[in-house]
C-alpha cells in the first residue's frame, strides 16, 4: 500500500461524513470537494486512487440508508438490500486462510509473562495501524490516531509480555491483505486469547465473505445462540484484530451501520472500499 493512501484517508473520511449526512440530496462532486477544500479535479483523482472507483460510484456502496429503506419498506432480506446497494459479492471466505490458535490459560495467567511479542506500525488505506505478533500468529491489530496511545492500548492486553519493536514475516504476511495480494492469504494465522464464546463469535465473523454484510441476529443464529445478540455484540466489540477478523461487516438489522470500536466513519469507509475492491475483481 502507498503511504499516500493513509494520508488521503483523512480527507476521504471527511468526505464520507459529509456524504452520510447529505446522502438523500445526492451531493455533486463539486459540493463534496468543497467540503474537503479541494478542487473537483484533485478530489476526483485522489478519491479514485484511494478507492479504485469514482466518488459517485463509491456513494452507491455507502447506501446503507437505501438498504434501510428496502428492509423497512418491503419484504426484502438483508442480502437483497445489500445487493441492491452494491454491497454483495462472492469474495473468498476469511476462514479459508485464517486459522485461530487459541492461547493457553498458562500463557496469560500472569498477563502474558514469558510471551514474546513483536510489534510495528504500518500504513493502511484507513489510517495508521499497530500490528503485533507472537511466533504463532497475529495477536493484535488496531487503528490509532496517536502511536503512543496505540502502543499503550496493546500493552494493556498483555502487561507482562516481552515486547520488541520489530517487523517480522508474520506481520508482513498479514499486511498483504491491504495490498489486495490474495496469494499470501493462506499464510495468515491468528494467535488469540478469548473465552470459548468469544472465539466462537470471532470464528463466525471469519465466515462473512468480503463485500457482504450480516446482522448481529444472523451471527447469533450461526453459533446457535439465537437469544444472545447482546452478548454477541459485546464479543464483537472485543475483537482484538481489526479488519482480519471482519467485525466491520456486521450491521444492525434495520440497515444502520451500528457501532465500531475504531469509529463508524472508518467502518463505512471499509465497507465501501471492500465493495469497490470486489467490484474491480469481478
Amino acid at each position: 500500500m502507498s503511504e499516500s493512501q493513509s494520508i488521503n484517508y483523512q480527507r476521504i473520511a471527511e468526505a464520507i461524513v459529509y456524504i452520510q449526512a447529505n446522502f438523500k440530496s445526492q451531493p455533486s462532486l463539486e459540493e463534496i470537494a468543497a467540503q474537503v477544500h479541494l478542487s473537483p479535479f484533485h478530489f476526483q483523482r485522489m478519491f479514485s486512487d484511494w478507492a479504485g472507483v469514482s466518488p459517485k460510484k463509491f456513494m452507491q456502496y455507502l447506501s446503507v440508508e437505501y438498504a434501510k429503506q428496502l428492509l423497512q419498506g418491503k419484504e426484502a432480506t438483508l442480502f437483497e438490500a445489500a445487493q441492491e446497494t452494491g454491497l454483495s459479492g462472492t469474495g473468498r471466505l476469511h476462514d479459508l486462510f485464517v486459522k485461530i490458535e487459541g492461547m493457553t490459560p498458562g500463557e496469560f495467567k500472569n498477563g502474558g509473562e514469558n510471551l514474546q511479542i513483536n510489534y510495528s506500525f504500518a500504513e493502511s488505506p484507513f489510517g495508521e495501524i499497530i500490528v503485533a505478533s507472537t511466533p504463532k500468529g497475529i495477536c493484535h491489530l488496531a487503528f490509532f490516531s496517536d502511536q503512543s496511545e496505540g502502543e499503550a492500548t496493546m500493552r494493556t492486553r498483555f502487561p507482562n509480555a516481552s515486547y520488541h519493536r520489530l517487523v517480522d514475516k508474520i506481520q508482513q504476511e498479514a499486511l498483504y491483505i491491504f495490498q489486495h495480494d490474495w496469494n499470501k492469504l493462506n499464510q495468515i494465522k491468528l494467535h488469540l486469547h478469548g473465552t470459548p464464546f468469544q472465539l466462537k463469535v470471532w470464528d463466525a465473523l471469519l465466515k462473512i465473505p468480503m463485500g457482504n454484510l450480516t446482522t448481529y441476529g444472523s451471527i447469533a443464529g450461526e453459533i446457535e445462540k439465537p437469544k444472545a445478540s447482546r452478548a454477541i455484540g459485546t464479543a464483537i466489540g472485543s475483537n482484538p484484530v481489526a479488519f482480519l477478523i471482519p467485525c466491520h461487516r456486521v450491521i444492525q438489522s434495520s440497515g444502520k451501520i451500528g457501532g465500531y470500536m475504531w469509529g463508524n466513519t472508518r467502518k463505512s469507509a471499509i465497507i465501501g472500499w471492500e465493495a469497490a475492491q470486489l467490484n474491480g475483481e469481478v
